[in-house]
């Protein structure tokens, strides 16, 4: 057992090197004085090796000659198993730059290596220091924490450190981007390149966690040019590997895809484009529709009819055809075959709003006579077998669509009754989501007969506006209430919004449960495809996205 005396006397002989240091004009004149502080960080005294954690930053600047040492040292004390000696090393840290900013980038290191301490209070102590050095140089001490999320070889072993700094720069370093970021527009510039710099390896939920941090930032904000808008079109496009050959079989591909499709859709309503991610469903995607997951095609063709009044009218005739194919397999020429009213939903208004921008495309593809004056209405050629067919698919999906608004509409009363005679509140709740599922169906079909009935004209006019209200959407504004008819007549109102409505990362999988229970056992009903949310928790490009 060590003497106190001898104890006491290394603690008295610290306070005297220090005193001395602290003192005196010329600082280097007493560097054995500071050498001994750093050699007393190596004693088993355990309060001489706190009283060195105070001591080596306070006088670090003036012996550059001893920096390493002291930095050495002074990480052996921020490792020290007694709390006291490695809470105070690690509040220390932050003055080995104060005076001497080259090292910063060292010491962010030592300090996310420290994230994974397991003590509160030690991790408490090193949010704080982190902190520290952000607002003394947050250019530098951002470039040095985000070096961590960079690379794609980490071993797994650094798993845990790697999830500790995204949790710290999720936790505390974006709700401080206001006091942090300034000169705001050139420190929002840099964050959003290493972010950028980040996204080679991340899950699904860091994504969207990356992607809803830059839509905060100002220089993406509601009044920023489409330019700006552009580049958060085109970070998603990296993600959802536009670039990459699409292989069915990649169903991670395939999940990223959409998702990132869905995440895009807010920067379309901005004006950014979305020709890239449309030719590259009209190419890899929609001509294998069929062989697509059962559960992702009803989220692909939702995210495709949300993005087609954004579409141009050159992309528009280019995607037109692959929609009228799908059109045509899922509007059957005979009402005893079955349909899906959802998918029929979707193709529908994605048609009105591509041919409202290429309205002579159509000629060719249904039989239209649409004059434009361009060689490209094809007057001179008879496609006369083409309306034909596809009138009869509008007539036949429309007997469908008002066969099963009745029946709907009947289960709807059974709903009331059982509703008045339940007893339990389980009971209530089960037949609540079966009235709330006939109303999402009876959205749909009633949907369906508004955009098939301008369609039998040899010379329709296609919607290009609004005024169809998708199934899966909320009504963005009160109607007046209408009641159903069974001949197609003037659209009901939209029923109750559902909360399930709200999606996360191109998944609806609630919503689409929803829809296809409403229209099972009904005898023209088809099957809605499920989306599937959360994330795999898995890390690497494509992971995390179901």
């Amino acid at each position: 057992m060590a003497d106190p005396s001898d104890e006491a006397k290394v603690i008295e002989q610290l306070y005297e090197f220090g005193e001395r240091l602290n003192g005196a004009k010329d600082k280097s004149q007493h560097v054995e004085d500071y050498r001994s502080i750093i050699d007393a960080a190596k004693s088993e005294n355990d309060k001489a090796r706190q009283l060195a954690a105070q001591l080596i930053p306070r006088f670090f600047k003036f012996f550059p000659e001893l920096s390493e040492s002291a930095i050495d040292s002074h990480l052996d004390l921020c490792e020290a198993e007694e709390l006291g000696v490695s809470v105070q090393a690690i509040r220390g840290l932050p003055l080995f730059c104060k005076d001497t900013p080259e090292h910063l980038s060292k010491i962010i290191d030592i300090l996310v290596q420290l994230l994974t301490a397991e003590e509160n209070v030690e991790r408490d102590a090193v949010h704080k220091a982190l902190l520290s050095l952000l607002r003394q140089d947050v250019k530098a001490a951002l470039t040095a924490l985000f070096k961590h999320l960079e690379s794609v070889d980490e071993p797994s072993t650094d798993e845990n450190l790697r999830e500790r700094t995204l949790c710290f720069i999720r936790d505390k370093v974006f709700p401080l981007k206001a006091e942090v970021l300034k000169p705001q527009e050139q420190m929002e510039r840099h964050i959003t390149d290493l972010i950028k710099r980040s996204l080679q390896d991340v899950t699904g939920a860091e994504f969207k966690m990356f992607m809803d941090f830059l839509k905060s930032l100002s220089i993406f904000g509601e009044k920023a040019p489409v330019e700006r808008v552009q580049e958060l079109i085109e970070i998603i496009e990296a993600q959802a590997d536009l670039d990459a050959q699409f292989n069915v079989s990649d169903e991670d591909h395939i999940d990223r895809l959409i998702s990132c499709l869905f995440m895009a859709l807010p920067f379309f309503v901005r004006g950014a484009s979305n020709s890239k991610f449309l030719n590259y469903l009209n190419k890899h995607i929609l001509p294998i529709f069929d062989k697509l997951p059962e559960e992702r095609k009803i989220d692909l063709l939702k995210n495709l009819a949300e993005s087609s009044p954004y579409t141009t009218p050159q992309d528009s005739r280019q995607i037109l055809p692959s929609v009228v194919e799908l059109l045509k397999k899922y509007m059957p020429r005979r009402k005893s075959e079955e349909t899906n009213f959802t998918y029929v939903e979707c193709l529908l208004y994605t048609f009105h709003h591509l041919a409202h921008k290429a309205p002579n495309a159509t000629n060719s593809l249904c039989g239209y006579k649409i004059v434009t004056g361009q060689p490209s209405d094809r007057l001179g050629e008879d496609f006369s077998e083409y309306y034909k067919d596809f009138n009869e698919r509008l007539s036949s999906v429309e007997d469908l669509a008002r066969a099963t608004i009745k029946k709907l509409t009947q289960g709807m009363a059974d709903h009331n009754k059982a509703m008045a005679a339940a007893e339990s509140d389980e009971a209530k709740a089960s037949i609540k989501a079966q009235r709330q599922n006939a109303t999402t169906g009876l959205r749909t079909c009633n949907n369906i007969l508004a955009m098939t009935q301008p369609l039998h004209s040899k010379s329709p006019s296609f919607m290009g506006d609004k005024r169809i209200n998708l199934s899966w959407k909320d009504a963005t504004k009160p109607l007046a209430p209408s009641t159903t008819t069974a001949a197609g007549g003037k659209r009901p109102v939209d029923g109750p919004s559902n909360n399930a409505s709200k999606r996360g990362r191109g998944a609806d999988g609630l919503k689409n449960q929803l829809v296809n229970r409403a229209f099972q056992g009904l005898s023209y009903g088809g099957r809605s495809g499920r989306g599937r949310g959360g994330d795999s928790g898995g890390r690497g490009r494509g992971r995390g996205y179901r």
